[in-house]
């Protein structure tokens, strides 16, 4: 059940885009097609899953180990830097137009927030192995439900009737905002399910 608990917190309320505001750059930048969003997703969820597979050994099998606590910003970064280059790598032999698609923001999943807060916090809430894994998977199923919808929405603005002013990042940014808003409503779902199993 705990798991169930995890999976929803990650992907409806505290969202780590619309609720922790990781991963903003992305969600912004990538959002204009949902084809690109679905790509984008992708890649972030292969990248966050495997960094916190990665990163969670690390820290307890060398970090924690040594006593070198001190370093795991560092090396968190170095681990995703790392793993971002393979995915760029394979993304061009395999899908050379979802790759050209992706463009700048394929480099970009290196500095996406979202992936380093997600293996911080699967560390900072003391979670196993496999619930680190469960609450990465969640966190990017998060990531590309917010994208996804924001991708849609946007979609959907280019063809209404926007006032000048307010065209593009503008209107984005006042959807982002309703959106997060309407992520909000999720928040006793997480302490009714706590509830109803005695958790």
């Amino acid at each position: 059940m705990e798991y169930v608990i995890i999976i929803i917190s990650a992907i409806f309320v505290n969202n780590i885009v619309l609720a922790k505001f990781l991963g903003v750059c992305p969600f912004i930048g990538v959002s204009n097609k949902v084809e690109t969003s679905l790509g984008m997703t992708g890649a972030v969820t292969f990248v966050m899953v495997i960094a916190t597979i990665v990163t969670y050994l690390i820290q307890k099998y060398v970090l924690e180990a040594f006593g070198i606590q001190f370093m795991q910003t560092i090396t968190f970064i170095i681990v995703i830097a790392s793993l971002v280059q393979m995915v760029e790598i394979i993304l061009k032999k395999v899908s050379p137009s979802l790759y050209q698609a992706l463009g700048i923001f394929l480099p970009l999943i290196t500095t996406n927030c979202a992936v380093l807060g997600v293996a911080i916090l699967t560390v900072q809430s003391d979670y196993t192995l496999m619930e680190g894994v469960v609450f990465a998977i969640a966190n990017a199923i998060g990531f590309g439900l917010a994208l996804i919808i924001f991708a849609g929405l946007r979609e959907h603005m280019d063809l209404m009737d926007v006032p000048k002013a307010m065209k593009g990042v503008p209107v984005a940014l006042i959807i982002a905002g309703l959106l997060a808003m309407a992520f909000m409503g999720f928040s006793g779902v997480e302490r009714g399910i706590a509830q109803i199993f005695g958790m």
